[in-house]
C-alpha cells in the first residue's frame, strides 16, 4: 500500500512534470531518497555513499531572494518531522534555505508557486 506522503510526492513531481515547458526551474526539483526500508547491505552501502538520515524529501535548487533553494519535507496526517529532521531543518535555514513541511500536494505546489513568482517581491 502506497503511503499518503508518497502519493503526495508523486502527484508534485507530475504537476511538475507537466509544468516545466513554462515554469523551466521546475526541472531543478529533486527528490532525496532517505527513507523507506532496505537491506541492510543496502544501507550500509547508501550511508557509505553518503546518505543521511533527516534530510527533507526534496529539494527545488533555485535560489531566490536571499534563499539558496528550497527543500521540503513532506508529511501526512498529524506526523511531524522526527528529531533529526528537526535538526536538518533547522539546519538548513541557519544557512539560508527556505525549509518547509508540506502535508498535502496542493501544499506543496501552492508552497513551490509563491517560492518562484513571490518571494523576490517581499
Amino acid at each position: 500500500m502506497r503511503s499518503p506522503e508518497h502519493i503526495a510526492q508523486s502527484q508534485l513531481f507530475s504537476w511538475a512534470s507537466m509544468q516545466a515547458c513554462t515554469r523551466p526551474e521546475l526541472k531543478l526539483m529533486f527528490a532525496i531518497p532517505n527513507g523507506g526500508q532496505r537491506h541492510i547491505a543496502v544501507a550500509n552501502k547508501l550511508r557509505q555513499e553518503g546518505v543521511k538520515a533527516g534530510i527533507p524529501d526534496l529539494m527545488l535548487a533555485v535560489g531566490r531572494g536571499p534563499y539558496h533553494g528550497l527543500f521540503i519535507e513532506m508529511k501526512a496526517g498529524k506526523n511531524k518531522p522526527t528529531a533529526k529532521q528537526q535538526e536538518w531543518i533547522e539546519s538548513l535555514r541557519r544557512q539560508l534555505y527556505f525549509v518547509e513541511v508540506c502535508r498535502s500536494f496542493d501544499e506543496a505546489r501552492l508552497l513551490i508557486e509563491w517560492y518562484l513568482d513571490e518571494i523576490e517581491n517581499e
